[in-house]
């Protein structure tokens, strides 16, 4: 049921210095082709601790610029704007995090986290208000229909952290032949080995240095395998493949060491995919890649058609992201969520409304 609008909610914003505040905003109203949607679940990216939390990293156009924080937003649609074509009051949506342009290549492959156009591409909480507070506003264009199998919690994760995964795979392609490596299990490593699993993979071996990921990968049963991460990592994965490696790698840590073992890790003519940001990688070409006839693809995000394909797929496999949530916290409590994401002590972490917290 929709309840009545305020005028005045929170939100929370992050200076950069690994805290949060919140603040109080005037409730939005809908412009031409825009929603106003009824937060129910925002969760929290690795990018969100690695490039506002803790330090403001990206610059100009692509800076953070002091906007409400949550780039991983689902919710209830309760006020439309003039123009609106396909969204209706009572609709459940999620969120792409990035509003492009409309008319520039990539966006009109629906790619719109490449948007060339530096005036109209903006970031939810990055350059424009996101889904850390109870309301927010979003273009119809951004938005993805959630289907009633799935929770808000579910289609919070949808457009980054599952979405992000599920592009990658598809390009390296995951089947019943393939043995998989995935490096890092925070929130994505965790959404890799669940689609991977979902996809039919014969095996999956995932590494982390982090003893409550690890846990979670277990406890979960979305890896055969889990190894702490170290200098004899590769070698712990040859032995787990008769010798031979992994058919397939996902990389989801960022970390120079763990980049290097996913590779070497591959067997020959495999594939891996780079998904973690950030941090240098040491390529030796020829060992590495060349003789053995490797593909390594790099995969940034996803797009709008494929994330209503996975939402779709979702359904079909009963799968459900939010099984990965750790922890779920009000509103007021946004400080000790972010605290706990950037500890990587956790799942993935949320920040929840309505029926959604009590879950």
């Amino acid at each position: 049921m929709i309840t009545s609008i305020p005028d005045l909610m929170l939100g929370a914003i992050l200076p950069g210095d690994s805290t949060t505040v919140l603040r109080e905003y005037p409730v939005g109203k809908p412009g031409p082709g825009e929603v106003l949607l009824r937060v129910k679940a925002s969760t929290i990216c690795g990018s969100d601790i690695r490039c506002i939390y803790h330090e403001h990293l990206g610059k100009g156009p692509e800076g953070y610029q002091g906007v409400i924080a949550g780039h991983e937003s689902a919710g209830q649609v309760v006020a439309v704007g003039p123009g609106c074509r396909s969204f209706r009051e009572g609709d459940r949506a999620i969120v792409y995090h990035i509003s492009g342009c409309g008319l520039c290549n990539d966006c009109r492959r629906g790619y719109m986290i490449s948007c060339t156009d530096p005036l109209y591409r903006r970031a939810y909480g990055w350059q424009r208000d996101g889904g850390m507070a109870a309301y927010m506003i979003a273009e119809e264009k951004d938005l993805v229909r959630l289907p009633d199998e799935l929770s808000y919690a579910d289609g919070a994760q949808v457009a980054c952290g599952f979405g992000t995964v599920y592009e990658g795979l598809e390009k390296i392609g995951i089947c019943g032949n393939d043995a998989v490596l995935i490096t890092g299990l925070g929130p994505v490593g965790l959404a890799a080995a669940a689609l991977c699993k979902a996809l039919g993979a014969r095996k999956i071996i995932g590494i982390d240095a982090i003893k409550e990921r690890l846990d979670i990968a277990r406890n979960l049963k979305l890896c055969d395998e889990v190894l702490v991460a170290g200098p004899d990592n590769e070698k712990e994965v040859r032995s787990l493949t008769n010798g031979m490696g992994v058919e397939r790698a996902v990389e989801c840590s960022a970390n120079p060491a763990a980049r290097n073992t996913a590779i070497r890790a591959v067997r020959k003519w495999g594939k891996m995919v780079m998904l973690g940001e950030g941090g240098p990688m040491s390529l030796n070409p020829s060992p590495d890649m060349i003789h053995d006839q490797k593909t390594l693809y790099g995969s940034w995000v996803t797009s709008t058609w494929k994330m209503m394909e996975l939402a779709e797929r979702l359904v079909e496999w009963k799968l459900h992201p939010a099984e990965l949530i750790s922890h779920r916290f009000d509103l007021n409590r946004v400080s000790d969520a972010f605290k706990l994401m950037a500890s990587g002590k956790c799942g993935k972490v949320a920040v929840c409304f309505d029926e959604e917290l009590q879950s």
